[in-house]
């Protein structure tokens, strides 16, 4: 990937996610859902809304709903009474409706173990996909959002302007030990420390090896 982007060592991208797993050994997702369906529910509907916001709405939704079949059994107007609040609930609601029908149709009702598979499903995109996999399935993606998107170029742990660019460097550059990891900690560190409007370096782990705080010490 041919690009101008100014990279961290390898050596120091190891020491940066060392640190990551030293502060936070076991990191899980922010988003509330008692099992592999409702997640996957819940990661759609967060696009584009706070995963706070997301519980809130699914929190009284998952008392009744567990499973696709009462997902359909409760119907576009029931769904849309939980999920209001959330953004773009109307076209959500109908991406909840169409998997949750193709899963009962395709896949025995169960959530499958494949991207190509998710990715069959209405409303599930790539990133939604790489969650689903990771976090229900364990398996080692990169979900890359608007937290990985700009933190990981900035800091100059992955390079990239687009999510697959960034995706696709920071698996080639993330040590194989960390992988499974990964992204929690980065999307955390997005979105509570390296923030767009006010990054806390000071509370930073790794603003030593930040290739923007360098950048930013240097012109003080």
């Amino acid at each position: 990937m041919k690009n101008n982007f100014e990279l961290l060592s390898l050596d120091k991208v190891e020491e940066a996610f060392a640190r990551f797993q030293k502060a936070n050994p076991h990191p899980k997702p922010e988003l509330d859902a008692p099992n592999p369906y409702c997640f996957l529910v819940s990661v759609v509907l967060s696009a584009q809304a706070t995963d706070k916001g997301v519980n809130f709405a699914t929190a009284p939704l998952f008392l009744k709903v567990k499973r696709p079949d009462q997902m359909l059994a409760l119907g576009r107007d029931g769904l849309i009474g939980y999920i209001k609040s959330v953004g773009l609930y109307n076209s959500k609601a109908d991406h909840i409706l169409g998997l949750s029908k193709k899963l009962i149709e395709e896949f025995d009702s169960k959530v499958p173990s494949t991207r190509e598979e998710l990715m069959s499903l209405p409303g599930v995109g790539r990133k939604t996909a790489n969650v689903v996999l990771n976090a229900v399935f364990g398996q080692p993606t990169m979900p890359v959002d608007t937290h990985l998107l700009r933190v990981c170029p900035k800091t100059g742990l992955a390079s990239g302007t687009t999510p697959e660019q960034v995706e696709e460097s920071l698996l080639s550059r993330v040590p194989k030990n960390y992988l499974l990891n990964a992204h929690h900690w980065l999307l955390l560190h997005g979105r509570y420390t390296c923030t767009a409007r006010s990054p806390k370096c000071g509370e930073c782990i790794i603003s030593d090896i930040c290739l923007f705080y360098k950048k930013s010490k240097t012109l003080q």
